[in-house]
């Protein structure tokens, strides 16, 4: 596993406005089944298991929202990633003191009933970083 103060590879988010089509071709080309599907909020996730661990999380709308957004302002792709924390408030605590922008700035409901946080891609190099409690 990792330490209280280490962060480990959880997922890659994929914005897609074809879940079916990009799932079946990474299940294939992967050989990454299925392993969790839920609908939430204005979306429907989808999560491919990798055999080295992680996954890969497919995102595509189901109403307006932030990924149709992102999808009409930037076309389908990786969308961010996330990465597992033991202690998603001390992780905040240290991106906060490293005066890191956050686009929450307390951790909510996501995926699988964890709590994720979002910190801003302006504060890390263009990348939207997701912190993820399980």
């Amino acid at each position: 596993m990792h330490d209280e103060t280490g962060m480990r590879f959880d997922h890659v988010g994929i914005a897609t406005r074809d879940i079916g089509t990009i799932g079946v071709l990474f299940e294939d080309l992967l050989h990454a089944p299925v392993v969790h599907e839920e609908r939430f909020e204005d979306l429907r996730i989808v999560f491919l298991k990798l055999e080295g661990g992680g996954y890969f999380e497919l995102l595509e709308p189901v109403a307006e929202g932030t990924i149709g957004r992102y999808l009409d302002r930037h076309g389908p792709g990786i969308h961010h990633v996330a990465l597992e924390t033991a202690d998603i408030d001390g992780a905040l605590s240290r991106a906060r003191s490293l005066g890191i922008d956050l686009v929450d700035e307390e951790p909510r409901a996501g995926a699988w009933g964890h709590d994720v946080a979002f910190l801003h891609p302006a504060s890390t190099g263009g990348v939207l970083l997701e912190f993820v409690e399980h």
